[in-house]
């Protein structure tokens, strides 16, 4: 799969990939970054790609020839027919563990990192697929949030992860997207603390039991926004 950042921070991106689990599908072949500067699509030798915005206002705008120009440059060199191009902003839906399950089926996308006050609408309306958000809150660049979506999504690539069940017992996904149960090794005693004896007896079904219950009991204290009645009522039925 091959993800293609437009940015004006490339080192950013290829800085924070090149490590751990990703680093290694990368390594591997399983990934492909492809960062392209809007820099050098800049509208004049001065590498300018920001203008004030009209109508006035603070900050600075992205200007819209320069991010086009990126976007083409990468049209070019994608073998897919049509790819999806998302927009990392604030006012995106936000980041869900079934879109990041969806996005995992294709193989490439274009990110879009925006700075300052934002990219001139045009180009927006003109590439943008969708607009997508890590939460409710702003950051200084589009880079953190394309990273969290390029973790988020690379994982579920076959062959990323060692083993092709590792993400299915996971928080947010499954059947019923509960959280993930409690997660214990050695040793057996902790500070006072027990590994829960249903863990060390072997039994393979009353362990699945218990994982079962501990994820409805999790996602009933820490998250009850995630529980949805045909989900909750099936957790608890098993």
């Amino acid at each position: 799969m091959t993800f293609h950042i437009l940015t004006l921070f490339p080192e950013m991106i290829t800085e924070s990939t090149n490590h751990s689990i990703l680093g290694r599908a990368i390594r591997s072949g399983k990934i492909k970054i492809n960062p392209v500067n809007i820099r050098d699509f800049a509208v004049n030798k001065h590498g300018q790609v920001d203008d004030a915005p009209y109508g006035g206002g603070a900050g600075m705008v992205l200007m819209a020839p320069p991010v086009y120009d990126a976007y083409q440059h990468i049209r070019v060199q994608a073998a897919a027919p049509s790819v999806p191009v998302v927009y990392l902003s604030p006012q995106g839906k936000v980041l869900t563990q079934a879109k990041a399950q969806e996005l995992s089926t294709h193989k490439e996308i274009i990110l879009l990192c925006g700075h300052y006050e934002g990219v001139d609408e045009r180009v927006l309306e003109e590439i943008i697929t969708e607009e997508i958000s890590i939460g409710d809150y702003v950051l200084t660049g589009g880079e953190p949030a394309a990273l969290v979506l390029i973790d988020a999504v690379s994982r579920l690539v076959p062959g990323v992860l060692g083993k092709p069940e590792s993400h299915q017992d996971e928080s947010f996904s499954g059947e019923t997207a509960l959280l993930e149960y409690p997660q214990y090794t050695r040793p057996a005693q902790f500070m006072g603390r027990d590994v829960p004896e249903v863990l060390l007896s072997g039994h393979h079904g009353k362990i699945e039991a218990w994982r079962r219950e501990e994820s409805a009991r999790r996602t009933a204290e820490k998250r009850p926004d995630l529980i949805k009645a045909p989900e909750w009522k099936s957790v608890q039925t098993q």
